[in-house]
């Protein structure tokens, strides 16, 4: 093999299609696109179009939503982890990890990582650590005197009620507080009226005498 002899496969990089240019050539005239008119166009959304009546897609009703903060795992069952542990692909002596499963038992992760099913019978006693696991799965892994650690942190629910009642009672201390200023502020304000009412008394008794 020389360089000169480097080629690419067989069918790997074909020609473009070279469009009117005569009828003889299969692709004149129309250019393979059927017809003339708005069709044969480029930039043209017709599919969707109904004459300028309402189009089906906008009468239909719409429901539900598409979750995109949602989580995708590869799921992996405990009776096709102990058929990896029968073959040989996976050893019991140390920790089964991901990574084992993608270099050994080639399968793919996927972005948020695996996910142990309580599907099928495991016999062995395994430690493994994963993504996520089933609550039952977890539960077959220590009864079998395994350790099984799980690597994503579990989402704490917020409790809804109680911190609409935290922020309600926070609100009526800051009420309290304020209300309590003001009056500060009104006291202050009446001594300050007595004390120039009792300067000025005491000015007028003075020119007086």
């Amino acid at each position: 093999m020389r360089l000169n002899e480097l080629k690419d496969n067989p069918g790997s990089r074909r020609s473009r299609t070279r469009v009117g240019r005569g009828i003889g050539s299969g692709k004149g005239k129309t250019a393979g696109r059927g017809h003339k008119g708005q069709k044969s166009r480029s930039g043209v959304a017709i599919k969707g179009f109904e004459g300028g009546q309402m189009p089906i897609h906008m009468r239909l009703p719409k429901r539900g939503f598409n979750n995109f903060t949602k989580k995708k795992y590869t799921e992996i069952t405990t009776g096709k982890l102990q058929s990896y542990i029968d073959n040989g692909l996976l050893k019991i002596d140390k920790e089964i990890t991901e990574d084992d499963f993608i270099s050994s038992c080639d399968i793919k992760k996927s972005p948020n990582g695996f996910k142990l099913l309580n599907k099928g019978d495991l016999k062995s006693k395994i430690n493994i650590s994963i993504s996520k696991a089933t609550k039952s799965s977890i539960e077959l892994i220590q009864s079998l005197g395994g350790t099984i650690n799980i690597l994503e942190t579990p989402k704490t629910k917020r409790n809804r009620k109680v911190t609409k009642k935290a922020n309600k009672t926070k609100q009526e201390e800051d009420i309290l507080e304020d209300n309590k200023v003001v009056e500060n502020d009104s006291d202050d304000n009446s001594e300050d009226e007595t004390e120039s009412q009792d300067e000025d008394n005491v000015t007028e008794d003075s020119e007086g005498t």
